[in-house]
C-alpha cells in the first residue's frame, strides 16, 4: 500500500510549532525554510472518525495493524534530510510501507513495520523519512514504568522542558495525533498500563534534532537517526541534551529528571568524508 500526495506548505503549521517550541515566529513566511523534522506537522492522514480503533489510532492507514487488539508503540525511525523544504511552494509526498519483521521482545511478540516517506520539492528529494511502528500483544508491560518519587537528579546535563498537559494536547493537534495514551489518563492506567499520560516519541525526537543542531549549526545535509527506549509519563520531567562526539557526529538523549533515559539519537553530516 502507498499514497501520494500534493501539499502547499503553509506558514500556519510552522508559526504554530516554533509557538509550542517558545522559539521566535516573525521570520516564519513564504521562503522560510522548514527546520528538519519539522515536515512531521504537514502532510497529516486524517482519517474519518469512524475508522479509529477503540485506542485512537486509523485502522486502514500507512501502516494499518496486523491485526485487531494489537497495541501501537512508537520506536524510531531515521531522517535524512538532503536539503530544506520551503514554505509557500508545494511539494510532493509519497508514501509506503517498506518491510515488516516479527520478534520476540520483553513484553511477547510483536510486529515492526517500517514506513517510508520522501518528499520532493522543485523536482528534487528534499526529505526520506522512516518510521518503525511497533505492534504487541495487549499484554502487561513486562517492565512496569516507574512512578519516580524524591528530588531529581541535579547532576542530569541539559535543558528541561517544561511539559505539561496542554503542552501534550497542543503537539497532538499539530500532528493530528489521536492515539488516547496522550491525553485519556484512564485509558493509559486501565488499559495499556501506564500509570499516567505518556509523553509522545516523535515529541522527543523533535526536541532532541532541536538540541543536535543548535549543537552543531546548521549544516544543509543531515541524518537523523532516533529510538524511544523507554516510555516518558508526564510529570517526570523531560530534560534534553547533546553533545559532539569525536567523529564529528551529534549525540543527543532525552532523560527524565532522575537521569533514566528515554531516547536516543545520533546526528550525522552527509558532507562528512
Amino acid at each position: 500500500m502507498n499514497t501520494t500526495t500534493t501539499e502547499f506548505l503553509v506558514p500556519g503549521p510552522a508559526i504554530a510549532l516554533a509557538a509550542l517550541l517558545d522559539l521566535p515566529t516573525d521570520a516564519i513566511g513564504p521562503g522560510w525554510q522548514l527546520p528538519p523534522l519539522w515536515h512531521w506537522i504537514y502532510f497529516l492522514e486524517r482519517a474519518p472518525h469512524a475508522d479509529l480503533g477503540p485506542e485512537g489510532h486509523d485502522r486502514y492507514g500507512i501502516p494499518s495493524p496486523p491485526r485487531e487488539g494489537l497495541r501501537r508503540m512508537y520506536a524510531g525511525g531515521r531522517v535524512t534530510s538532503h536539503r530544506p523544504l520551503l514554505l509557500g511552494e508545494e511539494a510532493d509526498s509519497a508514501h509506503e510501507i517498506v518491510g515488516s519483521r516479527e520478534r520476540n521482545g520483553r513484553s511477547g511478540p510483536m510486529t515492526i513495520v517500517t514506513t517510508r516517506r520522501t518528499i520532493a520539492q522543485r523536482g528534487q528529494v528534499a526529505v526520506t523519512d522512516e518510521v518503525d511502528i511497533i505492534y504487541r500483544e495487549p499484554t502487561r508491560l513486562a517492565t512496569a514504568v516507574p512512578v519516580e518519587t524524591g528530588p531529581p537528579d541535579a547532576d542530569v546535563p541539559g535543558t528541561e522542558i517544561g511539559l505539561d498537559q496542554a503542552y501534550l494536547f497542543r503537539f497532538s493537534a499539530l500532528t493530528y495525533n489521536s492515539h488516547r495514551i496522550h491525553y485519556d489518563v484512564d485509558y493509559c492506567r486501565d488499559e495499556e498500563d501506564y500509570p499516567g499520560l505518556v509523553v509522545h516519541g516523535p515529541l522527543q525526537a523533535l526536541l532532541m534534532s532541536q538540541e543536535a543542531r543548535r549543537t552543531a549549526g546548521t549544516p544543509a545535509g543531515t541524518r537523523f537517526d532516533y529510538r524511544l527506549v523507554a516510555p516518558l509519563i508526564l510529570g517526570q520531567g523531560l530534560v534534553i541534551s547533546a553533545a559532539v562526539d569525536h567523529d564529528g557526529a551529534v549525540t543527543a538523549r532525552a532523560r527524565d529528571r532522575h537521569g533514566r533515559t528515554t531516547a536516543t539519537s545520533r546526528l550525522n553530516f552527509l558532507d562528512a568524508p
